[in-house]
């Protein structure tokens, strides 16, 4: 049975190039954070490595592990398959470590739904604007502005999910997003006060889908 000392769950959602990745390693810098490594069948980026970024797997070992019903959530996206199994995590929990994870609105839902009696916080990152979000994402290693086309006619689907999280913030300086995020997990672990603004966020998102 899960007690007062096992560890909280912290997932990171956003669009591609929010600065999700960033964000979740900061947090794992904190004392008692560890990441959740996700199995991926997308191919690793030039500094990836696999076991500390993903387990980078076929699609076979993929559809093996969806078979043997080993995944606390998985979902396909852009055509890759990303999953976090859920013996590790589990694991983690029990030991007191509070467990980070950087997915998307899919897996986000299926963790939810899995109703784990284990505190759960959940996240979404927003861009400061679509201009800044196309700037981003044409700086990274998606020269190709195909990839970075599509990768916008998808946020404007992503971002309508952020309604179902508790927390939208909105990353326009990564240090003042990581801040903000670390306050509002600290607020949460001690029932603190909490310095978040809805109606603020509900404009903000507004303004990126008008």
């Amino acid at each position: 049975m899960p007690t007062s000392n096992d560890g909280i769950m912290v997932i990171l959602s956003s669009p591609s190039g929010a600065g999700k990745t960033t964000l979740v390693n900061l947090l794992s810098k904190k004392d008692n954070f560890e990441i959740s490594v996700s199995h991926t069948t997308r191919q690793p980026r030039s500094n990836e490595t696999s076991g500390k970024d993903y387990y980078f797997v076929s699609d076979q070992e993929f559809n093996r592990l969806i078979k043997n019903d080993e995944f606390l959530e998985y979902a396909k996206v852009f055509n890759n398959y990303y999953g976090t199994t859920r013996t590790p995590v589990i694991d983690k929990l029990n030991k007191g470590k509070n467990v980070l994870f950087d997915i998307d609105w899919q897996g986000a839902d299926q963790i939810k739904n899995k109703n784990l009696d284990f505190k759960l916080i959940t996240f979404f990152i927003l861009p400061p604007s679509k201009e800044i979000l196309y700037e981003r994402l044409s700086n990274r290693d998606m020269k190709d502005k195909l990839i970075v086309e599509e990768r916008m006619k998808q946020f404007e689907r992503d971002v309508l999910h952020w309604i179902n999280y508790n927390y939208v913030v909105i990353n326009d300086d990564i240090q003042s997003c990581f801040n903000k995020i670390q306050n509002l997990i600290t607020a949460e672990i001690n029932n603190g006060s909490k310095d978040y603004d809805l109606e603020y966020v509900r404009k903000h998102v507004n303004n990126l889908t008008s």
